[in-house]
């Protein structure tokens, strides 16, 4: 199945050259319409933006415009494979924000992956747009980024950090509603320390939470790590756990995986607590197939993909969000906000059960009120 979603796709790409285009909102039908949207009536809106720049918001695209920007270097499961080769996934992002928020979305695909020029460029196209949306930017290069341009005054929101947090923690609060169980009491291994692992392990640092790398459990017995490994035992790992992935789930209430397929077996599910709550997001190979965690006794489970039961994915969440942020003129996106979002998806399961812990990708009730309480805590 997957390798005919990837023959289909290149098949549409090849025919509409693209996903996206430009759709005037007016007809320009005569000299009288070409004076009123062009020279010399356009001169009016101009002297008052000039008199007053707040007043781009209502008189330009600038409110309801998002950039979509990307250095290539962490495109979905394909890594490093450049600004152009990322193309088609910002093309995809954008189409994406006008189909479910009617947001305006550019793809911005830069040929740097340099944290001075990615942040310098952007500064000096933020006058052109209402937020900025981060994407597939490898870390840890997009914690600086994201950072950094805060002082924008601007929306920034780096999705496959935010968002993938953001829709993780809904899904898991209602895997705890039912299993009976509370998110602080829970013992949560998330392999991947990456910008989603990292994102997902500040947003639950309530609970008892353990990372894993590549190279094993982050603890303080490492000599190998960055300064973003090292920040995160400052609220994970208290019992100073090291080894490798499996060692760290002995005994776990929850795996969350945002790393690469194939990682876990039955076996290894067996290791962990009674009931456990297993999020296996890589893409395109979880990092145990939903069949083989049940044989393991996993009692919930959720991935990336649309084929299995409760897909954890950020469409959920970064419409939402922007349109939230651009509504309510925010000039940041803040932690309350991202905690608002959490709260409002994850009551939209009113029944949560095993195989519906988080709404639909298609409901078309998500966005309004994900925005709605976003806007809120603006």
């Amino acid at each position: 199945m997957t390798e005919d979603y990837y023959k289909r796709s290149l098949e549409i790409h090849k025919k509409l050259h693209g996903k996206i285009g430009v759709i005037n909102k007016l007809d320009v039908k005569d000299r009288d319409d070409l004076s009123i949207v062009y020279t010399p009536g356009v001169a009016e809106p101009c002297r008052v933006i000039a008199d007053d720049p707040s007043r781009a918001r209502d008189l330009t695209i600038k409110g309801n415009s998002v950039a979509v920007v990307t250095d290539g270097s962490a495109v979905l499961g394909l890594g490093n494979i450049g600004p152009l080769a990322a193309l088609p996934v910002m093309e995809g992002k954008a189409l994406l924000f006008k189909k479910y928020a009617d947001i305006d979305a550019w793809p911005i695909c830069l040929d740097t992956q340099d944290v001075d020029s990615i942040v310098e460029t952007v500064r000096l196209i933020a006058p052109g747009f209402g937020a900025i949306n981060l994407e597939d930017i490898a870390a840890p290069r997009c914690f600086a980024v994201e950072q950094r341009l805060q002082a924008l005054a601007i929306p920034v929101f780096h999705d496959d950090q935010d968002g993938t947090a953001i829709v993780t923690m809904a899904a898991l609060i209602n895997a705890c509603r039912v299993l009976g169980r509370t998110l602080s009491h829970l013992r949560i291994v998330i392999c991947g320390a990456g910008a989603a692992g990292t994102a997902i392990a500040r947003l639950l640092c309530e609970a008892e939470i353990i990372v894993v790398d590549s190279k094993g459990t982050i603890s303080g017995e490492r000599t190998d790590l960055s300064e973003c490994k090292r920040g995160l035992l400052e609220f994970t790992n208290p019992k100073n756990v090291s080894g490798t992935l499996r060692d760290a789930i002995r005994d776990a209430d929850a795996f969350i995986g945002v790393s690469q397929g194939g990682l876990l077996t039955a076996e290894d599910i067996m290791t962990m607590n009674a009931d456990p709550i297993i999020f296996a997001m890589a893409n395109p190979e979880p990092e145990i197939m939903p069949e083989e965690a049940l044989r393991g006794g996993a009692a919930i489970i959720g991935t990336g993909r649309s084929d299995f039961p409760n897909q954890i994915n950020n469409v959920l969440v970064f419409p939402g969000i922007f349109r939230g942020a651009l509504d309510s003129g925010a000039s940041s996106i803040t932690y309350k906000m991202k905690l608002a979002a959490v709260h409002a998806l994850a009551d939209m399961v009113k029944n949560p059960d095993r195989n519906k812990i988080i709404p639909d990708l298609f409901d078309t009730s998500v966005v309004a009120t994900v925005a709605k309480a976003v806007a809120l805590h603006a």
